[in-house]
């Protein structure tokens, strides 16, 4: 298994020292989402991968890897598939987090015993897969955001491509149902009792708007955000485009709000 040796060096002592740091968090105050608490699983080895990244162990253990967004790209999610696959025949430690999904899926965080390979952190670090909390309210390994930066820089994988533009509704539309990765500054911000909205496009205009639950908007303001401290802030969101009146990202995972620039003036 030369490859999978291989390509379990290309990880690199600083990526899994980055996923070690935050390995386990539930959020950035510590505290542990109940879909983020941990059940051990014993010991496997992964025997196949399906092409929408379901993985199965020869313990009979069927899940997914937690906090990912399996690519949509047919040759991508191949490139994804073909990474995990020389991972086969490896002795992986599982750990289960939360509930089965709505498929009967475990969500799994999946490490080889060595600690020299980590399955989401190496299919993030490649640039093969993005970061997602999906329909979780948390993302329970913050530190793949790290990672993922780092394959950004680099400019591998997805990330040969530029994020989405935010004031670009008409490119929006057109990836209706599917997972983006938006950029771009907020505009306004609407509290309202059981939603926040931010939009990123002036009125009338054809651009973005995401809508924050209740529970997440708390979250937010307990990392020091609010209304005033949002506008004017270049952000990253992601999630599943929607259209409504303009396209729609509706947020449940304060971790899939990134700000990238500095609080001016503030």
């Amino acid at each position: 298994m030369k490859r999978g040796a291989d390509r379990r060096r290309a990880l690199g002592a600083p990526v899994v020292a980055i996923l070690a740091a935050g390995f386990g968090a539930g959020s950035p105050a510590g505290a542990v989402a109940p879909e983020c608490r941990t059940t051990p699983v014993p010991a496997a080895i992964l025997t196949s991968v399906d092409a929408r990244g379901e993985l199965a162990f020869a313990s009979g253990t069927r899940g997914v890897l937690d906090g990912l967004r399996w690519p949509e790209a047919p040759d991508r999610a191949e490139a994804a598939r073909s990474w995990l696959l020389a991972q086969a025949g490896t002795p992986l430690a599982l750990v289960a987090r939360g509930e089965t999904d709505r498929w009967g899926r475990v969500h799994l965080d999946a490490t080889g015993a060595d600690g020299t390979v980590d399955l989401a952190g190496g299919l993030v670090e490649a640039g093969l897969a993005a970061v997602d909390a999906g329909e979780r309210h948390s993302l329970c390994r913050p530190a793949l955001l790290a990672v993922e930066a780092g394959a950004r820089r680099a400019g591998r994988g997805l990330w040969a491509e530029a994020d989405q533009d935010a004031r670009d509704g008409a490119a929006l539309r057109t990836r209706l149902g599917r997972f983006v990765v938006v950029s771009g500054r907020v505009l306004r911000v609407g509290e309202r009792a059981r939603r926040t909205y931010l939009d990123f496009a002036g009125r009338g205009a054809d651009g973005l708007t995401v809508t924050v639950s209740k529970r997440t908007w708390r979250q937010l303001q307990e990392r020091g955000l609010s209304a005033a401290s949002l506008r004017g802030r270049l952000v990253r969101v992601r999630g599943v485009v929607e259209v409504w009146r303009s396209p729609i990202l509706d947020v449940a995972s304060a971790d899939m709000i990134e700000i990238l620039d500095a609080a001016q003036g503030r």
